[in-house]
């Protein structure tokens, strides 16, 4: 199963991704977490303690792993064959939720004519993920709808798009979904995310249903994440306490 976990910044993606995670992980799945976004927080959510999360350099930016694989010794000339196993096995970094965690990086322009080195690298070590490799794969996406249009996506078995109650959050769910069909994704579904009320659940799923997406469900409005985030602790700590995390196992079930 390649899943990606996408939607508008701030909607809660990091969470659900990093929950997803742990869940595949807990039922027995060799479990990779890509983390491809700008800002990357997944570490944490993952339970890597903030100092360690603070050191890890995201593979778009490791300028000599980047130069062992692209350069040739020739000035504008890169080599575009090359194997990208051995960045997994030296660069991937083992959770306390027994999650392998890859920190990735952003992809700029790729997909849009750009053969720079960093991109090379990414886009080549992207496909081996999605393609070849066995394992669950959850990659949380970056934010917005930017990256479905360079090809990030398309090896994506089943996306998950993240909303909450708010018009703009939801008009690029929209957007999302509309990208999803023209990459060929085979599943795709809302996810609602801070649940305050049924009101706003109902706000969602009134949406899903106006634009025949599927809801793959709702998760509750959670003081135990705001408190988890606060602490800066993972929200898996709290989790036999937390209505959100409880929800985003449920829909790990669902998933499987």
């Amino acid at each position: 199963m390649k899943i990606a976990v996408s939607g508008k910044g701030g909607v809660g993606k990091t969470l659900i991704a990093g929950v997803l995670a742990e869940f595949f992980a807990k039922k027995g799945f060799t479990v990779l977490a890509i983390d491809a976004d700008p800002s990357p927080n997944l570490a944490l959510t993952l339970g890597v303690p903030a100092e360690e999360a603070s050191k890890i350099i995201p593979i778009s930016e490791n300028t000599p792993l980047i130069e062992s694989k692209t350069q040739t010794g020739l000035p504008g000339v890169y080599n575009l064959s090359f194997t990208v196993e051995d960045i997994i096995e030296q660069f991937s970094v083992k959770t306390p939720y027994n999650v392998s965690l890859l920190v990735m990086g952003t992809v700029r322009n790729a997909g849009g004519g750009c053969m720079c080195p960093a991109n090379t690298v990414i886009r080549a070590l992207l496909h081996h993920l999605l393609v070849k490799r066995k394992e669950v794969v959850v990659t949380d996406m970056e934010a917005g709808v930017e990256h479905m249009g360079r090809g990030t996506a398309e090896h994506v078995d089943t996306m998950l798009i993240v909303t909450d109650s708010s018009l703009k959050s939801m008009e690029t769910a929209k957007k999302l979904y509309a990208l999803t069909k023209d990459l060929g994704i085979k599943r795709a579904f809302i996810v609602g995310n801070k649940v305050a009320n049924s009101e706003e659940g109902k706000l969602i799923e009134k949406f899903a249903s106006n634009n025949e997406i599927p809801l793959l469900g709702l998760i509750p409005y959670d003081e135990q994440i705001l408190k988890a985030d606060m602490n800066g602790a993972t929200p898996l700590k709290y989790a036999e306490a937390s209505k959100g995390v409880v929800a985003i196992r449920k829909m790990g079930e669902k998933l499987l």
